[in-house]
């Protein structure tokens, strides 16, 4: 709490006289947002999200209510609106949940940093972008410059009636460049992100402009490139291309919340059914995916979940076998499957749901360049430009930002507008090469949830080689 545990422990012990259990979940965070395009400083704005997520078991029933009256008063109001609400609904509740489900936990988390973001000035910042923007102007034609530095600073402090006191806190980075060269009716971007948990040390100007120089070029170079071919060919797929593929086929169908149709209105259900888990050969043996929330600097690191479940690094999938599912411990216990430590919030005035933190596929044994000297025709692409995958999150079609052919193990010519599709399990299966230089990025913009709720999620991977692959061009 801001100032004091004292109304926080006075309010559960108010709470616990008519509630089996009682949590409070207080939440301060600050976003700041700096943007500049073509040399000229766009945006420079600060927002404050402060409020308490105050939580009941009441009759095997779990209700919330969420207040910004973090005073003692208001927190005596919410969980009065908490316990009203349990014992309205909880004949009709879909499971009947015991205290099991919210574990005691107590402990302390603060994201890494070797220089705090405090310390880092808006000067600091804007020189940065300035000179990321003035790095891209390599020429006329590249029409747009962008750069863009958020920073995010969060405070989360989780107290229960069974003895529950941490203190997370988080500061996150992203920092985005963009580049956009037209001629004629032709247009082609290229962009470059940089993710995580961490501190002002993220503020390289040299960092910034050698990166922005690289992506301005490269724009260019597709603006004079020919299409891409279509037809089925071996295809590499990048670490930020890899992000998306992993964040869409992987994270999205194996949270059991949507297995149990609980999403099934707003964000669909999935392919996987609860017999899979323990048999379905996901992808090849080559395929190991784990959840690993204790992964230092990525954007989904903590140390326990908003139940207070510690965080642990799981495998999901061994050897291209599926083991477990992205569930809390509430939908562990409705579902009778193993989960993970994903109970996640957006923000104060949301209840958690099963959500995916950090997704990561494990490194294997090859360098990119014998990755590329095994395929004989095929394209390596790079850079998620577009997607889309249907409800069950089954099939899927991707498009990137950049291709580059390769011809018996050689990278040859660069192509514009490259896009692939497949079948999730297919596709995965089809994985025949994985390197061994992971690279980790990460997303604020993870939708899910009814109201909707946008969280933060990361994601490692080397590139990988998939075999015999559906490529096809696509439209500028």
């Amino acid at each position: 709490m801001p100032h004091s545990t004292h109304a926080a422990q006075d309010a559960l012990k108010q709470a616990r006289q008519s509630a089996d259990w009682a949590g409070l979940r207080y939440s301060h965070e600050t976003t700041r947002r700096h943007e500049v395009r073509n040399d000229r400083p766009e945006k420079n704005e600060s927002t404050l999200d402060e409020g308490v997520m105050c939580e009941v078991l009441v009759d095997g029933h779990f209700a919330y209510a969420a207040t910004a009256d973090v005073s003692a008063t208001g927190l005596k109001r919410a969980f009065e609106r908490a316990i009203a609400s349990s014992r309205t609904t909880s004949g009709h509740k879909a499971h009947s949940f015991s205290l099991s489900a919210r574990p005691q936990a107590q402990g302390q988390y603060q994201s890494p940093y070797q220089k705090k973001l405090d310390d880092t000035t808006l000067t600091e910042i804007t020189d940065c972008l300035l000179a990321a923007s003035r790095a891209m102007q390599v020429c006329d034609l590249v029409v747009n410059r962008s750069a863009s530095a958020t920073t995010i600073q969060t405070r989360i402090d989780y107290f229960s009636s069974n003895g529950s006191d941490t203190c997370q806190s988080f500061d996150m980075v992203e920092i985005e460049l963009a580049a956009t060269a037209a001629q004629g009716l032709q247009a082609q971007s290229r962009s470059w992100s940089h993710t995580g948990q961490f501190g002002g040390e993220a503020f390289q100007c040299q960092t910034f402009a050698a990166q922005a120089q690289r992506i301005a070029s490269e724009a260019l170079e597709l603006l004079a490139a020919p299409n891409c071919p279509s037809g089925r060919m071996d295809l590499i797929l990048l670490p930020d291309q890899m992000m998306l593929q992993i964040h869409e086929s992987i994270g999205h169908p194996l949270e059991l919340d949507r297995i149990l149709g609980d999403e099934r209105n707003y964000a669909g259900w999935s392919f996987v059914k609860p017999a899979d888990f323990g048999s379905l050969q996901y992808g090849s043996a080559l395929m190991n995916i784990t959840f690993d929330p204790t992964k230092s600097g990525s954007l989904a690191s903590y140390a326990f979940d908003d139940g207070g479940n510690p965080a642990r690094r799981e495998f999901l999938i061994e050897k291209g076998v599926l083991k477990r599912g992205l569930g809390s411990l509430e939908s562990q216990q409705r579902s009778g499957l193993a989960g993970v430590a994903n109970f996640r919030s957006a923000s104060w005035n949301r209840a958690p749901i099963d959500r995916m933190a950090n997704i990561n596929l494990e490194a294997g044994t090859s360098t990119l360049q014998a990755l590329i000297g095994g395929v004989e025709s095929g394209i390596l692409m790079s850079t998620n430009r577009s997607w889309s995958i249907d409800d069950y999150r089954n099939k899927f079609q991707f498009g990137c930002e950049r291709g580059q052919l390769i011809k018996d193990g050689q990278l040859t010519q660069v192509v514009r507008n490259p896009n692939y599709r497949g079948v999730t399990v297919d596709f995965w299966n089809q994985l025949g090469g994985v390197g061994r230089e992971v690279s980790t990025y990460g997303t604020r913009f993870c939708g899910k949830g009814e109201p909707n709720q946008v969280i933060r999620v990361g994601h490692s991977s080397p590139a990988c080689l998939f075999r015999e692959v559906e490529v096809f061009g696509g439209q500028s």
